[in-house]
């Protein structure tokens, strides 16, 4: 039994701090917490950041529906009047002396939809990078009550600690006056001494584990500092689970940040395709060219001005084109692999987080009835060895199982409010 209280002291993950000072900081409460995390999570400023990134991938892929317009200044002094560039071209192009200036415009007037598919990908993608952002805020936000909970948890844990440290401080005290009067042994005393030993090392290794949790729930908030104020206890434990998962399974599928960037990258996947098909059709583009000509040979007039079009028939390209259709065919058919998976491990996540949070839910009540049978057990134990029919060691026995139960009764509301935002995060309820 001393190596269950132990256990159950070094297993538990809850952790209270007590401050230090004359003044007590302000309660923490876990709204402000969560708050605290959105605004200095550096994993949640990151994924801002790539969102607004994948937002600018739009305005990338639509700039090709608009005009490129340029200014150009070209200077040319030649050797000769005759020169001209003759390789790289199978037309010889002259070269003459000029200071000249001026525009040139583009203008597509139709690619037969590619650029159009181009788009809707990018918003695709942008669609799913602000999913994944939801993820993360959700993720964060589970992160912060799932530290927040340890951390109230530890104060029920480390009270029940203190409280049993003290209560067998005051029985040794007293077994050791009476042994000084030869109405109780050494033996008891010896026993007594090591129940409070015992107790003393499981508060000593909860106040170790108290800096660490609290250290744990700056690190969720985006702190760098350990937390040293207090928590408000708001949170209720009395709320029920649904009957069943069904129901939250049909609100992850549609609420679930992670499957709806899924979704989107499906649709990113589709529409790239279809970018992909329109590959080998025409494309068509105005061109346009004015400026003038300060100085310049007798080859040449003081200005000129151009505009006509060009259409852009793909013929051959040793497959290229095909092979890429293929490729983006074969993505958009992964893709929506992918989404499916997805959708399976939703539900499942669903499902498990449901079942853990009614495990622990039920446990609410029957560590109660653990704790009352406890105490009953330690007061009968007590009255036994008063009244010299019971032994030390069914006293210390008793003792040992209502701190363990008191422990275990501490631990479990707790453990079903981390449970129950675990089951919130599955079912998309904390974006």
């Amino acid at each position: 039994m001393p190596f269950l209280l132990a256990t159950a002291f070094i297993a538990s993950p809850f952790v209270f701090a007590q401050t230090a000072g004359p003044t007590q900081p302000a309660s923490l409460t876990l709204a402000t917490a969560e708050n605290t995390a959105l605004l200095n999570q550096p994993r949640m400023l990151a994924a801002q950041q790539r969102a607004r990134a994948a937002g600018e991938q739009i305005r990338e892929a639509r700039s090709a529906d608009f005009p490129t317009i340029g200014f150009n200044t070209t200077g040319v002094r030649v050797a000769d009047p005759g020169t001209a560039t003759a390789a790289g071209n199978i037309t010889t192009s002259s070269i003459s002396d000029r200071f000249a200036y001026g525009g040139t415009l583009s203008q597509l007037v139709t690619d037969f939809g590619r650029t159009h598919a181009l788009v809707q990908q990018s918003r695709d993608q942008a669609s799913a990078q602000a999913d994944l952002a939801i993820l993360t805020r959700a993720q964060v936000r589970l992160n912060v009550r799932t530290a927040y909970y340890q951390v109230l948890g530890a104060e029920a844990v480390l009270r029940a600690a203190q409280s049993a440290k003290a209560t067998r401080e005051l029985v040794a005290h007293q077994l050791t006056e009476l042994s000084k009067s030869e109405l109780r042994s050494t033996l008891d005393v010896q026993f007594a001494t090591v129940l409070v030993e015992q107790a003393d090392l499981a508060v000593v290794q909860a106040q170790s584990l108290v800096a660490q949790d609290r250290a744990h729930l700056a690190t969720a908030m985006g702190l760098q500092q350990s937390i040293a104020a207090p928590l408000a206890d708001e949170s209720p434990a009395g709320d029920p689970l649904p009957a069943s998962p069904d129901s939250l399974q049909h609100d992850a599928q549609t609420q679930r940040a992670d499957l709806q960037a899924a979704v989107a990258q499906q649709s990113a996947a589709q529409h790239y395709a279809e970018a992909e098909q329109r590959l080998s059709w025409p494309k068509l583009t105005v061109l346009a060219a004015a400026g003038q000509i300060p100085y310049h040979d007798a080859t040449l007039h003081d200005d000129y001005a151009a505009a006509g079009f060009n259409l852009n028939i793909p013929i051959f390209n040793g497959g290229l084109f095909a092979a890429q259709r293929a490729q983006a065919a074969h993505e958009a058919s992964a893709a929506a692999r992918d989404t499916q998976q997805v959708r399976l491990e939703v539900n499942e996540q669903v499902q498990s987080a449901w079942y853990r949070a009614e495990e622990a839910f039920q446990s609410i009540a029957v560590t109660a009835k653990l704790v009352a049978a406890s105490r009953e057990a330690l007061r009968l134990a007590q009255d036994r060895y008063d009244a010299g029919l019971g032994s030390i060691v069914e006293l210390n026995e008793a003792q040992l199982n209502e701190t363990s139960a008191e422990i275990q009764a501490a631990d479990a509301n707790y453990t079903y409010l981390t449970r129950r935002a675990q089951l919130d995060f599955a079912t998309g309820q904390l974006n």
